[in-house]
């Protein structure tokens, strides 16, 4: 909502107070003021000139030579280049030192050969919004009224000697959506009076009924009046009303259509004008639309209707969308001279749902959405009438065609001064609070310990006895309400054993250049299971936003490959991302998904790339199952630790491993299948889950600290020929197995499977570390050992090459 304060002191006493200061306390008060805006944007020296004539550039076509008086007499030469530019005009000009908008100085120049002594202006080079200024000037310069007088201060005939506010509203304070609301928000916060418009304006003998009849069928709209205007001059508005429109947002067309929208932006009640000789009809119905009736609305787009639209009718046709716009076919113009004024109450749900199945959002749907006070509606429409009469010569015609169900009853809340108190945590007097609530125009009585409160409908916010505890809250002062500290018994704040294990978990992936990322919960029914280490009933929602958010996801992965392949596609060539969060399994017996923590992660690219040094590394499945045994040696689970070789679909089959703690399956490790990474634009990609609820509640022994040995250790080498298809693994846990306590360490170093390997085989070599921590190993001692293990490995089908 933007707040012009010289429109703001027509209806309170806001002088001697600093805008800043005004806007401080505003936001101290709970609404926030989101900027203050200077409108003149310390502008100097811009006045009113006169044309007294006008003539071709004679070396540029779209160029003009004006003589301009700029006050007593003083005519200056100016070069303008504007289409709209005319002898006799009175317009904005820029003198030679002037300053514009963006830090642009106006200096006398040559152009094309001819003196140029200033710029005659348009509102845009004054920092005038494009998208509010009339459309008769948008493409021109802004013509002033004849009688504005030449030298006088132009900045303040067209309204930019004006402070603007920018409130950041909340959808509850729709009261703030006009000045007058505004206006009672100030003058409460000020303790100021408000000063209302006066209504008064004289009508002919005609009867408004004679003109027009109104039936409502639709029970969505509790009350509609229609007032009757003859003899209306469509012409353009005066000044200072176009200039307050400007101010707030709206751009100016006529005077009528000016009208209701100064009286939407003043009340916030939305108003339409008809035209009543486009009507065709001495009849408004207000009624359902019939499935797929058809309107072209005043933006010039035709739209389809449902059965449950509520509309507009001259008893055959729409005229108009309720509450969110006009129709063309009655829409005012330049003949029109009788015109129909529409004040209406319309149910804000009604409208919120026509607005959104049009696609069709404006100032009046906002306000009716919210709320409007049902005690102004026929407010508005006098005021409307008011106006018509005195801006656009209107006579105005007896009566209102009126049909009114509206209940306008105000609301009453009762509530204690001590529940207030105690509620706050304060010691306010029934004095403070009967004359916080008096400020805001609130009528209140106290009898009996209570008190009994009739809220204004013009706050349609205000309920129970918690909306009037903020409002003394607020008022009162945020900044009063003492500090306290919480009561209870003294605890020592800390981590939980598992919150502490996670923390490591994210301390050794970022460690190793993974970085966070934050994914949906909610994906498509066709990712939902993919990747998932198991699946149970998914759990879909009843409204999803969109078939892509439909689904909670039994799997981290899908929206990881989603997440590089967007980075990738942004010219982040290298990829690595990690995500903890929940995955959704089944149901519990209260009929809740079952959450489970999982960690994922996804590495595409290069993991080692110092150019300088001339090495690269790409990613390969070894770093990815890397980052893995590193994690698991921080939690202290290295030996529980086992991978073994699986499928799973969107996974290449040789490069898919099944992650195992203590023989239980955790996880997955793999590189995304060709397909897959092509249906992503990805090259070589490596993805893993592991259900991190389970690694991080698996028991660990205590850490043991051991001596540093003194006695050297023994390494055996043994290269055995295998089938390509036998997995590393399980030769590892073989010798494990077979090797006595002296064995303290397997590692395998090489991996052969070129042309000197029969067709199917690979060789695989080992390095056995042999130790005893209390003495020196004898030769006889390890070779009998390391017998041990080949005798093993001859009996599992290995060759010793």
């Amino acid at each position: 909502m933007l707040v012009s304060l010289n429109w703001l002191k027509q209806y309170v006493d806001i002088e001697g107070i600093a805008p800043e200061e005004l806007a401080e306390k505003i936001t101290r008060s709970g609404i926030e003021v989101d900027a203050v805006i200077d409108r003149s944007q310390g502008m100097t020296n811009i006045v009113v000139g006169y044309i007294v004539s006008k003539e071709k550039h004679p070396d540029a076509d779209k160029l003009n030579i004006c003589q301009v008086e700029v006050g007593e007499g003083d005519v200056r030469q100016i070069i303008c280049g504007a289409p709209n530019v005319a002898a006799g005009q009175k317009v904005i000009v820029a003198l030679p030192g002037a300053r514009l908008p963006g830090g642009i100085k106006i200096k006398k120049a040559k152009m094309r050969g001819q003196e140029s002594n200033g710029m005659i202006c348009s509102l845009q080079e004054l920092g005038v919004e494009g998208r509010v200024v009339p459309k008769a000037y948008a493409d021109g310069i802004y013509v002033l009224p004849e009688d504005a007088v030449p030298g006088s201060d132009a900045l303040e005939l067209v309204g930019l000697r004006d402070i603007v506010l920018e409130l950041g509203l909340t959808p509850n304070r729709s009261d703030a959506l006009s000045m007058l609301g505004v206006a009672y928000e100030v003058a409460a916060i000020l303790s100021k009076e408000v000063k209302l418009p006066e209504i008064q304006y004289e009508t002919i003998s005609e009867k408004a009924g004679d003109y027009i009849n109104v039936r409502v069928e639709a029970k969505e709209n509790p009350l509609y009046a229609a007032k009757v205007v003859k003899n209306v001059k469509i012409a353009e508005s005066p000044l200072w009303l176009q200039h307050y429109l400007m101010a707030a947002g709206v751009r100016p067309h006529n005077n009528v259509v000016d009208i209701t929208n100064y009286i939407l932006m003043e009340y916030g009640q939305p108003l339409h004008a008809f035209d009543y000789d486009s009507l065709n009809s001495k009849e408004i119905v207000v009624r359902l639309a019939h499935e797929g009736e058809k309107i072209v609305t005043l933006d010039e787009q035709e739209r389809t209707l449902n059965a449950h639209n509520l509309v507009i009718t001259n008893g055959v046709e729409p005229v108009a969308v309720a509450g969110v716009m006009g129709g063309a076919n009655s829409e005012v113009t330049n003949k029109t001279t009788t015109v129909v004024i529409e004040a209406a109450y319309f149910e804000g749900l009604s409208v919120r749902r026509t607005s959104k199945e049009l696609g069709l959002r404006s100032d009046s749907s906002a306000r009716f959405e919210k709320g409007v006070d049902p005690n102004r509606v026929l407010l508005a429409g006098e005021r409307a009438a008011q106006m018509l009469a005195d801006i656009a010569g209107g006579e105005v015609l007896d009566g209102t065609v009126l049909v009114d169900d509206l209940d306008k009853t105000p609301a009453r809340v009762v509530v204690s001064p001590d529940y207030i108190n105690s509620r706050l945590g304060m010691k306010i007097s029934l004095e403070e609070m009967l004359s916080i609530l008096n400020r805001l125009q609130f009528d209140v009585e106290a009898a009996n310990g209570l008190l009994i409160i009739d809220v204004p409908t013009r706050r349609q916010d205000i309920k129970i006895e918690e909306d009037i505890i903020e409002e003394i809250a607020r008022l009162y002062g945020y900044d009063e309400i003492p500090m306290t500290l919480p009561e209870g018994n003294e605890q020592v704040g800390g981590l939980t054993p598992y919150q502490a294990k996670r923390r490591i978990v994210r301390n050794v992936l970022e460690g190793a250049g993974l970085y966070q990322a934050i994914t949906y919960s909610l994906t498509s029914d066709e990712l939902a299971q993919k990747f998932a280490l198991k699946t149970e009933d998914t759990t879909k929602l009843l409204m999803p936003m969109s078939e892509e958010r439909s689904t909670l996801r039994q799997s981290l992965i899908p929206h990881l490959v989603e997440a590089a392949s967007y980075n990738v596609a942004r010219k982040a060539d290298s990829v690595a991302l990690y995500e903890i969060g929940s995955v959704f399994l089944g149901q519990t017996e209260e009929q809740l998904p079952y959450e489970e923590e999982h960690i994922a992660f996804v590495l595409t690219g290069k993991w080692v790339d110092h150019t300088w040094q001339g090495e690269k590394l790409n990613v390969d499945f070894f770093v990815a199952k890397g980052i893995i045994e590193s994690l698991f040696e921080k939690l202290g689970l290295t030996d529980r630790l086992s991978f073994s070789r699986t499928t799973m679909d969107g996974l290449h089959p040789g490069q898919t491993a099944a992650i195992y703690l203590d023989g239980e399956k955790i996880g997955l490790i793999g590189g995304l299948h060709p397909t897959e990474r092509k249906q992503y634009d990805l090259k070589e990609t490596y993805v893993a889950e592991l259900n991190l609820k389970a690694i991080l509640a698996a028991t660990v022994e205590d850490l043991v600290y051991a001596p540093v040995p003194r006695f050297p250790a023994m390494t055996r080498d043994i290269a055995l020929e295998l089938d390509r298809s036998k997995p590393a693994g399980e030769i590892v846990e073989i010798i494990r197995q077979a090797g006595t306590k002296l064995l303290k360490e397997v590692k395998v170093f090489d991996v052969y499977e070129g042309e000197k390997m029969e067709a199917g085989k690979k060789s695989v070599a080992f390095s056995l570390t042999y130790f005893d921590p209390e003495r020196t190993l004898t030769d006889d001692e390890v070779v009998n050992a390391h017998n041990k293990v080949l005798k093993a490995l001859t009996e599992a089908g290995a060759e010793l090459r």
